[in-house]
């Protein structure tokens, strides 16, 4: 008797748990319905992130070769130190071996997966590649008692050796007097949200590596247009919730991002921590991905959120 009372209580209970979804979604839909702007910030929002972070990546305007085994032959990067960060995880993938030790002919491309991994790449080129603009920039400014006391230098602790030991030191690919002249005036005119400096001034991670990605770009004759375009689709995959916020009050005003000037929008009027701080505070539906930030390491979670454990400050 018991038996059947309890096999009656679950028909009844199924079709009434039927019924209350369907009430649940009924609702959804009506409200959906009539807050047509509710509708519409989704569907924008869904449209911007493609447009921003294209969930197939980007593909940049330059080939890696064999710089990974260069880096490693220098002591830039202790190999054994920099696999055992993403073998830790489990990630440590066949793309990033290549990377790091073999040879790789084909474009680069930055995904949502790799983009933490590249900037370490990037990070130790930029550290380790001889430039002037390290040389006689404003990193040597004696004010800030030495190029060795900022986030970009001293938080490099995947080296033999130290950091300073490699600081500028190797001659990787050769630059015209053109090609500088190009790396310095476009790492002058590309800030990031994570300080208030620019390329030029490379003073936490991902200022030094875009420094070393645009040497690499001027290496291969990447012209000036195509390096702000590849800076911003770069930037925007280091800081997603940055650049998804001010896809977002660029659509506000009536400009697709496919439409927007990257010159313009990694000047300091936006990807500057402070211009963008100005910027967010007049989008008021934030996006839902997390926002890059770390200036440590990156320890194969993912470009936008990095071991909490590894991260150091954007500044002195």
């Amino acid at each position: 008797m018991e038996n059947e009372i309890q096999n009656e209580s679950k028909y009844y209970m199924l079709p009434a748990s039927i019924i209350i979804a369907g009430i649940i979604v009924a609702i959804s839909v009506i409200y959906r319905d009539r807050n047509p702007s509710l509708q519409n910030s989704m569907e924008q929002a869904s449209i911007s992130e493609e447009a921003v972070l294209p969930s197939n990546g980007a593909v940049l305007p330059v080939r890696w070769g064999n710089l990974g085994a260069k880096l490693v032959s220098t002591g830039v990067v202790d190999a054994d130190k920099f696999k055992a960060i993403y073998e830790s995880r489990g990630a440590f993938t066949d793309e990033y071996k290549t990377l790091l030790l073999g040879q790789s002919d084909a474009k680069l491309k930055i995904t949502k997966d790799n983009a933490g991994y590249l900037l370490n790449l990037f990070w130790a080129l930029g550290l380790t590649n001889k430039n002037p603009i390290l040389e006689s920039g404003e990193m040597m400014n004696p004010a800030y008692g030495g190029a060795g006391n900022f986030a970009s230098t001293g938080g490099w602790t995947i080296a033999k050796g130290s950091p300073m030991d490699h600081y500028s030191k190797h001659k990787l690919f050769n630059l015209t007097v053109e090609q500088q002249a190009l790396v310095d005036e476009v790492s002058r005119g590309i800030y990031r949200p994570c300080c208030g400096n620019s390329t030029h001034f490379p003073d936490c991670n991902h200022g030094m590596a875009m420094l070393g990605l645009l040497e690499l770009m001027a290496s291969q004759g990447v012209g000036e247009q195509d390096m702000w375009k590849t800076a911003l689709a770069v930037n925007s995959y280091w800081f997603p919730d940055t650049y998804l916020t001010i896809a977002t009050y660029m659509k506000n005003r009536g400009i697709d991002w496919k439409d927007v000037n990257p010159q313009e929008i990694l000047g300091a009027n936006y990807s500057s921590g402070q211009g963008y701080a100005k910027i967010a505070s007049q989008v008021t539906t934030p996006s839902n991905s997390q926002s890059g930030g770390g200036c440590g390491v990156d320890t194969g979670t993912s470009a936008s959120a990095p071991d909490p454990e590894q991260q150091s400050g954007c500044g002195i």
